[in-house]
């Protein structure tokens, strides 16, 4: 603690904020930054920070709202009309869904404003939250400011890495008070079927618990042959019992303009706006005039961008198949998920090693949750040199001999 700090104020912190667990993605970033730092060139597949631009229409209509007077002043609470009604549409004429923009949409400043946001309004101390494994951290770590309990499922492989809902202790879905879910999956890009989102949404229905469908990676689907990935809210009985979660960083590049929404079930959504009037910011007037123009747009542009990154998946796919690593298919999301090679421990080791020994950064598995230490994430958010560079250092680093002391290299090559 700095020395300008009195020690009293160490008493002054909130246990709740005091038992948070750490951000794995700010971990990340640091363990990167310190091999830049010494000297070393790193290429890092750790984020998932977009690396390019918006489609110029998007860039033009932001440009033009910073222009108009009419969004110099606060927004509504629960988002400007435009937004709203762009939203209806794009559920509409997409997915087949009839949503109502007052009672059944609230705009918030991305998808983690509303992860946060949904889970205060239904999630009380001692409330239990189960995710399916592997999860996005901050499922758990909301959970852990709005002091309920948390635990996880395993996804199975065989089942395209969607968990096995009926394999669960019922006494599991009696205690719960809410589902998570997030399809296309990050980190394993697998993608829900209509019949698993019918399954979770007839257990819903039987046990008492709402569902919450991280739906940021919308759009970005690739390799399936078909449509779009569903939206939960497509299932009959969905809209009793579930509320989705929106975003425009993934689907148009603009993940620091921190565009989103929540969608659904008419009672969460009020619980939610109540939430989300009392604790954060509104979302940003000209980034929803953007964002209302990109979704009411042919969605060419995501479609071309979802191209994009299911050639780059092929591309490092192939790469870290060829030297030995095991990768699970990919159907959508940014990123790719690998099991650790024999012979190298848990993933944080793998982690470490991978970016001492190749100099690529990615994040270990145990960050997702405790059923997927074994496993690492690889980011397609690098250009395809960038993959096919990563791929070929990571391939010679596992063809060298064992070093001297180094117990995972020499357990490796046996």
């Amino acid at each position: 603690m700095g020395s300008d700090t009195p020690s009293f104020i160490e008493h002054l912190i909130s246990r709740r904020a005091a038992g948070l667990p750490p951000n794995p993605f700010a971990e990340a970033d640091a363990r990167a930054a310190a091999a830049i730092a010494a000297g070393r060139r790193i290429i890092d597949l750790s984020k998932g920070n977009p690396d390019g631009a918006p489609p110029s229409f998007m860039q033009d209509a932001l440009a033009h709202a910073a222009h108009d007077p009419v969004y110099f002043r606060y927004p509504q609470f629960d988002g400007i009309p435009a937004y709203l009604d762009a939203i209806r549409h794009w559920y509409d004429s997409r997915h087949g869904v009839a949503l109502d923009t007052t009672t059944q949409i609230l705009a918030v400043a991305g998808a983690s404003v509303g992860i946060s946001t949904v889970i205060d309004a239904l999630v009380d101390e001692d409330d239990l939250v189960v995710a399916v494994d592997p999860y996005y951290p901050q499922y758990e770590g909301s959970t852990a400011v709005a002091k309920g309990d948390f635990t996880s499922i395993p996804v199975d492989p065989e089942r395209g890495y969607l968990p096995d809902l009926d394999a669960v202790d019922p006494a599991l879905w009696d205690r719960a008070k809410l589902l998570i879910l997030n399809y296309p999956n990050n980190p394993t890009g697998a993608v829900a079927t209509p019949a698993f989102y019918q399954r979770a949404v007839e257990l819903a229905h039987r046990h008492h618990f709402a569902i919450m469908n991280d739906f940021a990676y919308a759009g970005i689907e690739f390799g399936r042959g078909q449509g779009p990935s569903p939206s939960i809210l497509e299932i009959p009985g969905a809209l009793d019992v579930a509320v989705e979660l929106g975003s425009l960083s993934k689907m148009f590049m603009v993940a620091g303009w921190r565009g989103g929404w929540i969608a659904g079930n008419t009672r969460i959504l009020a619980a939610a706006k109540a939430v989300h009037r009392q604790t954060t910011v509104l979302a940003p007037s000209v980034i929803q005039q953007a964002g209302a123009m990109a979704l009411n747009s042919d969605l060419h542009s995501v479609a071309q961008l979802a191209a994009v990154y299911g050639h780059r998946a092929q591309v490092l796919t192939q790469g870290l198949t060829e030297a030995g690593i095991d990768v699970a298919e990919v159907h959508g999301g940014l990123f790719l998920w690998a099991r650790v090679p024999e012979g190298f421990g848990t993933s944080s080791e793998f982690t470490t090693w991978l970016l001492e020994h190749a100099g690529v950064a990615v994040i270990p598995g145990s960050c997702f949750g405790p059923h997927s230490d074994g496993y690492v994430r690889f980011s397609l958010l690098k250009p395809e040199a960038d993959l096919y560079e990563a791929a070929s250092l990571i391939t010679r680093a596992l063809a060298r001999p064992p070093l001297p002391g180094n117990m995972h290299n020499a357990e490796r090559s046996t």
